[in-house]
């Protein structure tokens, strides 16, 4: 994977760096007041994406300059990351006018298998992995003795990537709720067109692990559903020769959030957040499959919001005998209960679920474990948990876990 490298020692502040091409600034450098940025320009906005961290005299920094992503190092650590789309103005053979000499050269970073657990942590109940780093929404999913959670990774509260968000997902597991382990990542970004991965979710089938998301595309083309492959769980690749976007009929752009399952019925169902453009009401699309490679439109939704708002993240099972559709407003998720898998869907009294922003759940023995995440200065924060059990009308019943 070939880049560009700039290194440089800060010796003294404050320090300043510009490059022009063609009468345009093509990349800028400044620290002072113990704060560094980088801001890279590209042809597909004349704003610039900006790498920043903290930083002091002796600091070494290296930006790495790839293709679809740019990364910020100080001292060896990363300190942040961005997304680019479109071509960089910089090259390697840019002149620079700087208050000191840099290294700017021609970088390979090789992709390696990374191992199934990268490390550990205790308690994920108010966590997330720091470093500027915050949890967006999350994907549980049980897999055997081993409750999996996949989030979004989140830098800049959504605004990365010129504010189509750059998100990706990571992975955590636990078979206790005490100790934590972190996986590779399941799905980055891997082209410059990719605007985010977002919210999906996980299937296994045939003794393969399936991950369904979509991703969101530029200039309000429409989303791509697609979809990574595992043999272990833990190792996932992008399946290039599956994708497809869903009718007309539906407003392709903002088509996100497939939520995947097997029915009773044997056949997969997959439930979609967007909206039928000539009602002008948001909505969950539904598609069915009978082997998850090609995806057949049902006539009607599953559930057909009573306005224009979309109903996002959703997700749906059966406990105890019923069925359930969850969906967020607005980052408050309610959920609704019907005795038949696809229809007659009805909402209880009180049935927003009290666990933050965007949450869905996995059944961990005999109750439902609900992960969402407490918002931090907009989008993203911490991950939090609620456990629910239900009445004998299908109302959920939420406890401390």
């Amino acid at each position: 994977m070939k880049g560009i490298k700039i290194a440089f020692e800060l010796k003294k502040l404050p320090f300043y760096a510009v490059s022009h091409k063609q009468g345009r600034k093509t990349l800028e450098i400044q620290a002072f007041d113990d704060i560094l940025t980088i801001s890279v320009q590209y042809d597909y906005d004349r704003r610039p994406l900006d790498l920043s961290s903290e930083i002091k005299e002796g600091d070494v920094v290296e930006a790495i300059l790839l293709d679809h992503r740019i990364e910020l190092y100080v001292n060896g650590e990363i300190k942040d990351e961005e997304w680019p789309a479109g071509g960089i103005l910089f090259s390697v053979e840019d002149e620079f006018i700087a208050d000191a000499s840099l290294r700017v050269t021609e970088c390979f970073k090789e992709d390696l298998v990374s191992p199934s657990v990268i490390s550990s942590f205790e308690n994920a109940e108010g966590w997330c992995p720091g470093n500027g780093v915050f949890v967006g929404d999350c994907m549980p999913y049980r897999r055997g003795d081993e409750y999996h959670i996949l989030y979004l990774k989140d830098r800049h509260h959504h605004r990365s990537k010129w504010g189509m968000g750059a998100h990706q997902w990571e992975h955590i597991s636990t078979k206790n709720f005490k100790t934590w382990y972190i996986h590779p990542m399941a799905v980055p970004i891997t082209d410059k067109s990719e605007g985010s991965i977002c919210t999906g979710s996980w299937i296994s089938n045939n003794g393969k692990e399936y991950l369904y998301y979509t991703i969101r595309r530029a200039r309000g083309m429409p989303a791509l559903i697609s979809r990574s492959i595992s043999d272990d769980g833990y190792h996932f690749e992008k399946d290039e020769k599956f994708g497809f976007v869903i009718s007309d009929k539906y407003h392709a752009a903002s088509a996100r959030d497939p939520k995947v399952i097997r029915g009773a019925d044997g056949l997969f169902h997959m439930f979609l957040t967007t909206s039928l453009l000539k009602e002008n009401k948001g909505c969950l699309a539904h598609y069915i499959s009978v082997d998850m490679e090609k995806w057949d439109e049902c006539n009607t939704p599953i559930y057909v919001a009573p306005n224009s708002d979309q109903p996002e993240c959703p997700d749906y099972f059966e406990y105890n005998g019923k069925y359930y559709l969850v969906f967020s407003l607005r980052g408050r998720a309610r959920y609704l209960v019907s005795s038949e898998p696809f229809d007659n869907f009805e909402s209880i009294d009180d049935s927003l679920i009290p666990c933050a922003g965007v949450p869905k759940c996995a059944k961990w023995g005999d109750r439902l474990v609900f992960t969402g995440f407490k918002v931090i200065s907009g989008y993203a924060g911490t991950m939090t948990f609620k456990a629910a059990t239900a009445l004998e009308n299908g109302k959920l019943v939420f406890e401390e876990m």
